[in-house]
C-alpha cells in the first residue's frame, strides 16, 4: 500500500448505521474516483460492508478496516478482506501483516507508534491542532508519512496538503448522511466537487 498513490490524496472514512447504506457509499465513491476506502468497525455490521466491498471492488481495491483496537478484531477484519487497518490511538501487537495506520497525536504517540511498525501516523484528531501543528511536526519527524483526521472538510484538506500530509481522511464533511442511507446523488455531488478542489490545489 502507497499511500503516495492514494487517489487525489483522500482516505475517505464510511461510517454509518445502516450497513446497506454503508455499502452503497463506498462503491459510489468508488465510481466518483475515490477508491480509498476505510470502513470503522463502529459501523453497522462493518465486516459484512467489507466483505461485500471487497467482492464488487475486486483485490486490489484500497479498503481498509478503521477503529481497530484488539488483536481479535484485526484478524476478523483481515478475514472479510481488509487490506490494511487503521487505529484511533497507539495500539500493539495486532498480530496481522496488514499495514497500518496508527493513531497519535504527541510527539510521543508518534515516536511510539513507528517504533511498533505503522506504515503511517494518523493525526487524530487534527482539528485540534490544525494544519499549523503539522507544520511544526515536520520538523522533528520529516520522514514520518503523516495522515490528518478529524473534521477535514476540502479547503482543510488543501491547507493540510500544503503543510506536508501525505493523504488526509475525510470523514463527514464528504459522506454526508449518505451511509445512513442519505442522498447518493447529494454524495456524488460532494465527491465531485472534493476531487475539483484538491485537484486545483495540486497546480497551485
Amino acid at each position: 500500500m502507497k499511500l503516495t498513490r492514494l487517489p487525489h490524496h483522500t482516505l475517505a472514512i464510511v461510517r454509518g448505521r445502516d450497513r446497506a447504506a454503508a455499502l452503497r457509499t463506498v462503491l459510489t465513491l468508488a465510481e466518483e474516483g475515490l477508491t480509498a476506502t476505510e470502513v470503522p468497525l463502529t459501523t453497522t455490521d462493518a465486516l459484512w460492508v467489507i466483505e461485500q466491498a471487497r467482492r464488487e471492488l475486486g483485490p486490489d481495491a484500497l479498503l481498509g478496516a478503521g477503529t481497530v483496537l484488539t488483536p481479535g478484531q484485526a484478524a476478523r477484519a483481515a478475514d472479510a478482506g481488509a487490506g490494511f487497518l487503521v487505529t484511533p490511538g497507539v495500539v500493539e501487537g495486532l498480530g496481522t501483516r496488514l499495514p497500518v495506520l496508527m493513531g497519535a497525536m504527541t510527539p510521543t504517540e508518534i515516536i511510539s507508534a513507528t517504533s511498533h511498525g505503522a506504515l503511517a501516523v494518523k493525526l487524530f484528531p487534527a482539528s485540534l491542532g490544525g494544519p499549523a501543528y503539522l507544520t511544526t511536526l515536520r520538523a522533528p519527524f520529516p520522514d514520518v508519512p503523516l495522515l490528518p483526521v478529524g473534521g477535514i472538510d476540502a479547503a482543510a484538506a488543501r491547507a493540510y496538503l500544503d503543510a506536508g500530509a501525505v493523504a488526509v481522511g475525510a470523514g463527514a464533511p464528504l459522506i454526508g448522511d449518505a451511509a445512513d442511507g442519505g442522498d447518493l446523488t447529494a454524495l456524488r455531488a460532494r465527491a465531485a466537487q472534493w476531487r475539483s478542489s484538491l485537484a486545483e490545489a495540486a497546480t497551485l
